[in-house]
């Protein structure tokens, strides 16, 4: 299964984990990746946590669990390869729809691109193909 396909139309709960460098933890709601030309896989964020945590340590875990009866979904293992400020990119990117003041009062965003280093299935040690 290529990943890409497998978001495609899918609608679930998703979790990006990340550690700060000291392997403090935090984990937050994601919506799918966002697909990049490159194969590598990027995710929208504001400058909170998550962020923070980037900037120490390249790693991170993202787990979706698609709806339905059952534990289906998958697990990735990403590392950090790039980081974009380009706002008119970013505002094509994102998926909320907010007013240009909340936009602007919820601060700053960035499009992080991470590379999968493993893809597991939600349940198992089972690999998904990439």
């Amino acid at each position: 299964m290529n990943i890409k396909d497998y978001f495609a139309g899918k609608k679930g709960t998703g979790v990006l984990a990340t550690a700060d460098g000291q392997g403090r933890v935090n984990a937050a709601i994601y919506a799918t990746p966002h697909f990049m030309a490159d194969g590598s896989l990027a995710f929208v964020m504001r400058e909170r946590l998550t962020y923070a945590n980037l900037q120490e340590n390249a790693y991170a875990t993202y787990l979706f669990r698609a709806e339905g009866p059952r534990y289906k979904g998958v697990r990735l293992f990403l590392k950090k390869v790039a980081e974009e400020a380009d706002q008119e990119l970013i505002k094509e990117m994102s998926r909320r729809h907010l007013s240009p003041e909340e936009d602007v009062a919820l601060g700053p965003k960035h499009l992080v691109c991470f590379k999968i280093e493993k893809a597991l299935e939600l349940v198992g040690d089972g690999e998904v193909g990439q």
